[in-house]
This record gives structure tokens, sequence and C-alpha cells, in this order.
């Protein structure tokens, strides 16, 4: 019972280690849920900036949140004259510094209750608590909630989103 009991923590330790080797891009590439983000990122050509030192707060849709989109939109936003429209709309989901989900939560908290994010593209995001959930607002005032947070990478930390925020 205590090899089995050395080879379980083992085996934990280094699926630890393993997943702290990865950056941003690596984690997303590795996730099923996000292969229209990993698609519309190359498409930005923003691979690398997402594999650079950073850090970064990624708020990261999933597929199922891209699909809510209305008919077209991914395929027309992917094409390669929509370049800098994507790269505006991927950004603005991308928040400088290393803001984990109890770093949200707090900067919710000492804001009395919503604290307004500057993202990459220098657009506003405010995050919010809803029963519990943190919440985007963009500044359309179209709503997305955190379904996963703290995916840690080397570069920073990734919280998933179960919709497409957009900017002005």
């Amino acid at each position: 019972m205590k090899k089995l009991s050395i080879l379980f923590f083992s085996l934990l330790l280094s699926a630890n280690v393993f997943s702290q080797g990865k950056d941003i891009a690596d984690i997303a590439i590795g996730s099923a849920d996000h292969s229209t983000l990993v698609a519309a990122v190359v498409a930005a050509d923003l691979v690398g900036t997402l594999k650079s030192a950073g850090p970064f707060t990624v708020f990261a849709p999933t597929n199922a949140a891209f699909a809510k989109l209305p008919a077209g939109t991914v395929d027309t936003l992917l094409k390669p004259e929509n370049k800098a429209q994507l790269a505006k709309i991927l950004t603005y989901h991308v928040v400088a510094g290393n803001l984990d989900a109890a770093a949200v939560v707090a900067a919710i908290t000492n804001g009395k209750g919503s604290v307004t994010l500057t993202t990459v593209s220098g657009g506003k995001l405010t995050a919010s608590l809803d029963n519990g959930k943190v919440k985007l607002t963009d500044e359309a005032g179209n709503a997305a909630y955190v379904v996963a947070a703290d995916l840690k990478g080397t570069n920073g930390v990734i919280h998933v989103i179960d919709s497409v925020v957009l900017p002005k």
C-alpha cells in the first residue's frame, strides 16, 4: 500500500510539473474545447505573443461561445482581410498581468462590486459577481461568465468563458 501511495504521489507530482511547463498558447492548443480560439489566434498571427514572457490573463471563449455568434461571423473574421479586426477582438480577451481567480474576486470586492479591467487592445471589461460567478461585461453590455478558472501557464493564467466579449 505504501508503494502504491508513493507511486500515486509521484505521478501527481510529475503531471503537475509537466503542466507547469506549458505556456498559455500550449494550454489552449491542448484543449479540444478551444479549437476555434486556436484557429483564430493562428489567423490573427498572435501565437508568438501568447508564447512570450507575459504575464497575461486570458479570458478564453470555448467553441460553444463562438457558436453563439451570428452565423458566418467566425468564418468572416478568419479571412486574411479581417486580420486586424480579429486581432482586436482576441486581444480584447487579454489583460496584462497574472490575475488568478482570487485576485479577480479581491479586485471586485475592493471595487465595491465591480472592477474595470483594461484589455491589451485598450478596451474595457467590467468584472463583477453574479450569483457567485465572475461575470464579464463588455463595452456593449453583453455578458460572459467564467466557467473554469486558474488554468495556470508559465506566462500567465487562463479563465474559460461561456461567451465571446466584443470591443466597441
